[in-house]
Order: C-alpha cells, then sequence, then structure tokens
C-alpha cells in the first residue's frame, strides 16, 4: 500500500475508533466551511435578484439626484460639497422633459412610514410620491382597480397599494375605496399594483404605496438629498448614454453652468446600482468569511492538539514502523494525510450543511439561485489546506521521533 493510502486508510481507523473526539476535533472546520458556503448562496442569490429586478424594469431609464452617495448622508450634516449644489427641483424635470430624446421625465420622492387600516399596522415600508408614467419606468402590473390618473396628481389624496401589502392589512376584504392612514394622512385606495415576479426587495424596504408626488411632498417626510429624485425616460431606441447626455445639456442650460464648471448634479443609471451592490455583497462576503475564518482557525487549532494526543498515544507504532524501515518522510506524510482527512470530512459536512441551509434560507427569502461551484471548491481546498498546515507540527514530530526511545515507550 502506497503512503498516500495508507495514510487514508489510517485516518479512517481514527475516525471510526474515536468518533465523537473526531467530530468534536472538525466541529470548527464544519461551522466555518458551512458558513462559507451560506453567505456564498445568499450573495449569489442577491445579486441574480437584483440582475433580474433591472432587467424587469425600463432599460433606458435613469435618475437625477442632488448628489450620489452609496450610504444616505446625514441630512442636518451635509458635506460642502453637497450644500453648494441646488435640490432637484420641477424645473430642473421640465428642462430635461423639452430635450428631443426624452420621453419622460418626472419628480419623485421616497419616505419610511408606516402604513394603517383598521386595528392593522405594517412595519415602516418605501412609500412612492411619483406620477402615472411609474407603471412604464418600474414594471409590474395592476392587480386590482387601477392606478392614479393625470387629474388625481395634483393634490388627490389616493394611492395604490402593494398586493402583498393589501393582503396583510385587508386579508379578503376588498380594498378599493377603502382608507387606509400612510404616514398618519388618510388616502383612499384606487387600486393594487403586483411586482414583477423577480424584483427583488430587502426585507424591511419593500414598497409598500404610491401616492402623487404632490401630495407625498406636503404628507410626508423626506431628504432633499437623499430621497428626491427625477426619473427619466429616454425614447425607444435611443440608448441610455445619449438620452444622459441631452439631459446634462438641458440641466447645464437650466442652472447656468459655464463650460468647465463641474455638474452640480449626479447621475444614478441601472449599471451603477448593480456596481453598488455588488460592492456592498462583495463586503458583506468578506466580513463574513473572516467571521467565519476564526471558527475555521479553532477548528485548525483542535486538528493539532487531537494530532499531538494521536502522536502520544501511537508513540510505541511508530518505534516500530521505523524499526522496520519506515523513512521519517513517510511517517511524516502518513500524520499529515490523516490530519488532511480529518479536515477533509469536516469540509464535506460543512458544505452539506451549508448547502442545506442555504437552500432553506433562499426559499424563506424567496430567492431563486444556483450555489456557486467556486465555493464547494473552495470550501474543500480550504479544509485540506487547514489540516495540512496544522498537522504539520504533530507530523513533524512524529517524524523526529527516535526509534529506539519511541519502542521503549509505554
Amino acid at each position: 500500500m502506497n503512503p498516500f493510502a495508507e495514510g487514508i486508510a489510517v485516518a479512517g481507523d481514527n475516525l471510526r475508533a474515536n468518533k465523537l473526539r473526531s467530530f468534536l476535533t472538525i466541529l470548527g472546520v464544519v461551522i466555518g466551511v458551512a458558513t462559507v458556503m451560506v453567505m456564498a448562496s445568499l450573495v449569489d442569490g442577491v445579486r441574480t435578484q437584483v440582475f433580474n429586478a433591472l432587467n424587469a424594469a425600463t432599460p433606458n431609464a435613469f435618475y437625477v439626484m442632488r448628489f450620489f452617495s452609496q450610504t444616505p448622508l446625514n441630512p442636518q450634516n451635509l458635506p460642502y460639497e453637497v450644500r453648494i449644489r441646488p435640490v432637484v427641483d420641477e424645473e430642473d424635470a421640465d428642462a430635461i422633459r423639452r430635450a428631443d430624446d426624452i420621453r419622460h421625465a418626472g419628480l419623485w420622492l421616497q419616505s419610511m412610514v408606516r402604513i394603517e387600516y383598521q386595528d392593522q399596522r405594517s412595519q415602516n415600508v418605501w412609500v412612492l410620491g411619483a406620477d402615472d408614467a411609474y407603471m412604464d419606468i418600474k414594471g409590474g402590473t395592476v392587480a386590482q382597480g387601477r392606478f392614479f390618473t393625470q387629474a388625481e396628481l395634483h393634490g388627490a389624496e389616493v394611492a395604490v397599494l402593494e398586493q402583498e401589502m393589501a393582503r396583510r392589512l385587508f386579508g379578503q376584504t376588498n380594498p378599493i375605496g377603502e382608507t387606509v392612514r400612510i404616514g398618519g394622512r388618510p388616502f383612499r385606495v384606487v387600486g393594487t399594483w403586483q411586482q414583477p415576479d423577480n424584483v427583488f426587495q430587502p426585507p424591511g424596504f419593500t414598497i409598500g404605496a404610491v401616492v402623487p408626488y404632490e401630495v407625498a411632498k406636503h404628507s410626508f417626510r423626506y431628504s432633499d438629498t437623499n430621497d428626491l429624485f427625477i426619473v427619466v425616460l429616454g425614447r425607444s431606441g435611443i440608448p441610455v448614454t445619449d438620452a444622459q447626455d441631452q439631459a446634462t445639456v438641458a440641466l447645464r442650460r437650466e442652472r447656468g453652468l459655464r463650460p468647465g464648471v463641474p455638474n452640480t448634479f449626479d447621475f444614478i443609471t441601472q449599471d451603477q446600482i448593480l456596481d453598488t451592490m455588488n460592492s456592498l455583497t462583495s463586503m458583506f462576503f468578506l466580513v463574513m468569511t473572516a467571521v467565519s475564518s476564526v471558527a475555521l482557525l479553532v477548528g485548525g487549532i483542535g486538528v493539532m492538539a487531537i494530532m499531538m494526543v494521536s502522536v502520544t498515544d501511537r508513540t510505541r507504532e511508530i518505534g516500530l514502523r521505523m524499526a522496520c524501515g519506515a523513512r521519517r518522510r513517510e511517517i511524516l506524510w502518513q500524520f499529515l494525510v490523516e490530519a488532511a482527512s480529518l479536515t477533509l470530512v469536516g469540509g464535506l459536512l460543512g458544505i452539506l450543511i451549508g448547502l442545506t441551509s442555504g437552500q432553506l434560507l433562499k426559499r424563506a427569502l424567496n430567492m431563486v439561485s444556483g450555489v456557486p461551484i467556486w465555493s464547494a471548491v473552495m470550501a474543500t481546498l480550504v479544509s485540506i489546506a487547514i489540516g495540512l498546515a496544522f498537522g504539520l507540527l504533530p507530523a513533524n514530530r512524529a517524524a523526529r521521533m527516535d526509534p529506539v526511545d519511541a519502542l521503549r515507550h509505554e
């Protein structure tokens, strides 16, 4: 039998002979690998859902904001480069709308409020103040009733509820014509809206309702910097970059910016949203990987400790093998393979647990995605590497034993 196969066989014998000790030894590896697998699965699911959501929305739509930041800014302590910029307003939207290849430009806002009906009350959800182009830009369908009309855009207290929100508040009751309180203000429900099937909304950030912008502006609290934006929709067949160029020219002219003066506004495109989401999920994955590495480190130390005990327990066996002609490198290799086999079993258990947990979480969050193959390969390689790294000291100790002293060991 070659040293590799022999090492695996000896490792298998030790696992079977000391099941509880072996399991406790590799527990840290199991937890660490399972955590990496779950995080990789969730991150991939979030990215897939965001990508699908962006594809469901109108591809030639983009947003104009006072200042684009990946994290919300404190309205009470805005940086100087933000304070010197004007707030986007109706005049800006009108200027963009007059451009040749712009189909629509409207001022929207978002606010985090509660929605109430009788004794039912939602958690804080996003409520959008928008216009009648909402369905064209965001996608989805009207499930019941209708969307608000042009006449209702200027002050009518009407609302279109997201379908799931309507179900939570009204149950089986038809919500059309009923009055709900949104942010403490009464609104008459004129319709319910069903989101596209592939739209992902993180828990706690659900769009609960859409109301006319003019009403939202006077009814809800919002930040001029974080929550106010112009939604721009280019004409069909026009590249979004061309529409952005025309919007830039129109805004600079409206604001009287001379050549060479930087823009006093920012654009947000679907590519930017995807890039931002990628950076956030990557950072989240890195943080969780760092946390799981602590479990892997603990597991590695446990492997090293149990291998040191194993070397001590098998001192006489090591001496006998050396007396029979086994070379030091064969002894070293045997214990390295044994340590790597232990952590490989831990890694495979972690992969199994991680895959199962990832599937359960994705179902709970209603996400559709596969588990990246690279994460399983990486988890397997990492578990083997841990066994080799932390098994090196015990294996080296075994290989350096004096055969005569080892044979005398009791």
